[in-house]
């Protein structure tokens, strides 16, 4: 699949801490529970909706999904095993998974343990999380026909990654809202087998704090496309756009190359962008 055309004329995780869509994918519908939300419009007409659960539900170890799961817009949080909320390494997600799989209505509170993980092709539908922990959800096929498809929802106050793209495959990024974040998407710098990675960031509103909308790694051909994406409160353009890094296989901490449009690599131009 390829970035919706303009008009013409894991990073492995560190202690340290949305109109391009795959085939089929428009016409998912937002079916399950009523989304009950609070709704505001920005100055450039996006909606900002984030939702209000219908209950909740405290997860006391990993919920494996095969098929669909459709939460009907209960809040999911981690206790017991699953009750940390920190940056360490190697916790367990909340859900997980299957190659697939499609997770659905979901909202994920806190603790929030390591989200969700996909073994594979997945769909995260309408999914929101109030408070990230370690990561929103890691992407963690090793076909390189993965595509992990992320639609409607959003993600608040994650000291570092949102979405850590450990595997191979494409991630698309579709009609999302991310709010005081380190980084939306970060394809692994270091993880110790690496792939090509496609990012697909498409019809999102960014609102800062953040640091970086997408990270990628050029020595191994990760190419990032920025369509129609809106940022919010960054008059100073502090947030990064696209940064380029050369990964590594070591667990060195990769390092910063650029940032910026850069051909295929970074592929946007100002246009893409709005600011308000």
């Amino acid at each position: 699949m390829t970035a919706p055309a303009r008009p013409r004329a894991r990073h492995r995780r560190q202690a340290t801490r949305r109109r391009t869509l795959i085939a089929g994918s428009a016409a998912l519908a937002l079916s399950g529970a009523a989304l009950v939300t609070t709704t505001t419009l920005s100055s450039a007409g996006a909606a900002t909706a984030w939702p209000t659960a219908t209950g909740s539900k405290a997860v006391t170890s990993t919920i494996s999904v095969s098929g669909t799961y459709d939460g009907g817009l209960k809040k999911f949080y981690g206790s017991g095993g699953l009750g940390g909320d920190g940056q360490d390494e190697g916790q367990d997600p909340i859900f997980e998974l299957a190659d697939g799989a499609v997770l659905k209505n979901v909202v994920i509170g806190t603790p929030a343990a390591d989200g969700v993980h996909c073994k594979g092709s997945c769909t995260l539908q309408n999914v929101w999380w109030l408070d990230v922990g370690e990561g929103a959800a890691s992407f963690k096929g090793t076909s390189s026909s993965a595509v992990y498809t992320v639609y409607g929802g959003g993600a608040k106050n994650a000291d570092d990654k949102v979405f850590q793209f450990n595997g191979a495959g494409k991630l698309v990024v579709t009609k999302f809202q991310v709010e005081n974040f380190g980084k939306l998407v970060r394809s692994c710098g270091n993880c110790s087998k690496q792939y090509r990675r496609t990012v697909i960031v498409n019809d999102v509103d960014v609102t800062a704090p953040g640091t970086a909308i997408v990270g990628v790694n050029a020595n191994y051909g990760d190419t990032a496309a920025l369509r129609k994406v809106r940022i919010h409160g960054d008059s100073g353009k502090k947030i990064k756009t696209c940064v380029r890094f050369t990964g590594n296989t070591t667990g060195a901490e990769p390092t910063e190359i650029g940032t910026g449009p850069s051909g295929t690599t970074c592929d946007f131009t100002s246009s893409d962008l709005t600011y308000d």
